[in-house]
């Protein structure tokens, strides 16, 4: 039999280019898939960590309020407008030292993008008066123009554009700044967080307080959120 002369066909070169971009957007397309995959799963952990860490905030917020103590030397709650500072028992300490806590609105460079956080900070424990007011005005200096070492006692929670503080007494909301909010003198004699005598009439703690949060834009979680405390000696518990 005759060997058979015709060539063996290939792929034409146009072929080839057709394949190749046929294979180059389905690559494309494929990573732009995959691209979209990763950024859902960041954006989706980023808001669990948001979520965490101002639930963690809140916890300790309640922690701190349920643990308040009067001393009788500055009030065990007070609230200037800009920082709000409590006395507390330490029981994780075995002789349940007081610390002063505060609470405020701080830009910290490196957090939540320098625009403003929901801070906290708290004083080493106190076992002595003069140490209790030196900590007293140390926190009312954090949230104004704090040093170096007290910075390094802050936490920043959440990104916070505002805040606000209300007291629950005498069957209405009001705020600490006003005369209802204020029942007495709320701080020692002398100026505000000095640590001059105790005055003889800190004003008592409200019946209950209510926290109004509104979180910054430009993170994971952005809204205005309300959180309310009661005192447990009055048997309602907290929401």
């Amino acid at each position: 039999m005759a060997a058979s002369l015709r060539p063996a066909r290939g792929f034409t070169l146009i072929e080839l280019l057709v394949a190749l971009t046929v294979m180059a957007l389905l690559a494309l397309l494929s990573w732009r898939g995959i691209d979209g995959m990763v950024r859902v799963q960041v954006d989706m952990r980023e808001r669990m960590d948001g979520v965490v860490s101002l639930q963690t905030g809140l916890t300790q917020w309640s922690a701190d309020l349920d643990a308040v103590v009067e001393t009788g030397q500055v009030s065990g709650v007070d609230y200037d407008g800009g920082v709000l500072r409590l006395t507390r028992r330490d029981t994780t300490i075995a002789d349940s030292p007081v610390r002063v806590v505060g609470w405020a609105r701080r830009v910290i460079d490196d957090q939540h993008g320098g625009r403003g956080s929901w801070a906290r900070w708290q004083s080493r424990p106190l076992r002595t008066r003069a140490e209790l007011q030196v900590a007293w005005a140390q926190a009312q200096l954090w949230a104004q123009n704090p040093s170096d070492v007290e910075k390094r006692r802050e936490v920043a929670v959440v990104g916070l554009d505002q805040w606000q503080v209300f007291y629950y007494r005498n069957d209405a909301w009001s705020n600490p700044l006003s005369t209802a909010g204020a029942a007495s003198t709320n701080t020692p004699t002398g100026a505000a967080g000095s640590a001059g005598p105790a005055s003889s009439a800190l004003a008592p703690l409200p019946d209950a307080i209510r926290l109004v949060l509104t979180l910054s834009a430009g993170q994971p979680l952005t809204d205005v959120l309300t959180k309310d405390w009661i005192r447990p000696v009055l048997g309602g518990g907290k929401s």
